[in-house]
């Protein structure tokens, strides 16, 4: 207590100048170590991706390094899981805090389709998906008819981008493991070199800036893309109307000279139930203040933007932490 009492009359005893630049300096040792206030607004989520190769990975390090520039002290951490099929059950159990899953994926888990229904929360539309097929620019394959009883890539087998191709397929009268040579992947990223060599005719896929596709129609050989045609986007549609048509511009990838009308179905980051309103809030602000930086990062990141969560995720599933920021935002 003296020496407490001796060091405060030292201090008083400073000029102004050198008082004021001490307490300067306390302060920011305070803030960089974490103490007060500033601690508890530091906050840590972990984030489940998918497979190295596919676009999940790239799109959820799109998300860390936004998260970062928004709101520094929000930590996302991102983690590689087998995807969505893996994703949904870790997020029920608690392993994850946030998760990226695919549409279809995320409408079996909601509406209870060979489970019980979810509890899962929505955080944020992440992009549109339209499923389709990728061959090499040179194979003599023109239509999905033409791939019957051949070895084609469907993904890995945790993706949601399987579960989209067995609907798409479903919808046209046909069943992905016994009117194709089916192949699944231990890693998404395997499917392009598979599609180069020959030794699968085509790899199944979905949305803008994928990386697959991107391999592929980058690669020597090129690459060249086969949708439904109407007839077949009908009868889809006709069976599994939850299915939206989607369009993939003209030049989304090299050598795409025309749209792609397909379809699919819009990716979600989801939650964990029990995540914290406030905890929900941040990460959907963060997020949606920095649109403009995860547009930069990533193509088709620029649909993750507040007003498709808005108006692509069923409202009784958004989390309430979101709902907040939307109606705040004047989207709700």
């Amino acid at each position: 207590m003296k020496h407490e009492f001796h060091t405060i009359a030292k201090i008083s005893r400073m000029p102004v100048f050198l008082r004021s630049a001490l307490f300067v300096v306390v302060a920011a040792v305070i803030g960089s170590s974490g103490g007060f206030a500033v601690a508890s607004d530091n906050l840590r989520v972990v984030m489940g991706t998918a497979t190295p190769g596919g676009g999940f990975p790239v799109f959820g390090d799109a998300v860390v390094r936004t998260v970062q520039s928004t709101d520094p002290q929000l930590t996302i951490e991102a983690r590689n899981t087998r995807g969505s099929t893996e994703n949904i059950p870790l997020l029920e159990a608690g392993a994850l805090d946030i998760a990226l899953v695919q549409g279809e994926a995320a409408y079996e888990a909601l509406q209870g389709v060979g489970r019980p229904p979810s509890t899962l929360k929505i955080i944020a539309a992440m992009y549109s998906t339209p499923g389709m097929f990728v061959v090499r620019a040179d194979s003599p394959y023109r239509n999905i008819s033409d791939l019957r009883g051949k070895p084609v890539a469907f993904g890995a087998r945790g993706s949601g981008l399987v579960i989209l191709a067995r609907y798409v397929l479903d919808g046209m009268g046909l069943d992905m493991d016994k009117d194709f040579q089916a192949v699944y992947l231990d890693r998404a990223g395997d499917g392009p070199a598979m599609v180069a060599d020959g030794r699968v005719a085509a790899l199944w896929g979905g949305g803008s800036s994928w990386p697959g596709f991107i391999a592929v129609t980058t690669a020597p050989a090129g690459g060249r893309f086969i949708v439904p045609d109407d007839a077949e986007i009908a009868s889809i549609r006709a069976r599994h109307d939850f299915l939206k048509l989607l369009t993939l511009p003209s030049g989304s990838f090299k050598g795409q000279s025309a749209p792609l009308h397909s379809l699919g179905s819009w990716s979600f980051i989801m939650a964990r139930t029990d995540l914290p309103d406030e905890t929900a809030y941040r990460i959907t602000k963060a997020l949606h203040e920095g649109e403009g930086i995860i547009g930069g990062l990533l193509p088709q990141a620029q649909e993750t933007r507040a007003a498709n969560t808005a108006t692509a995720a069923p409202d009784a599933a958004l989390h309430p932490g979101t709902l907040k920021y939307l109606r705040e935002a004047g989207l709700k």
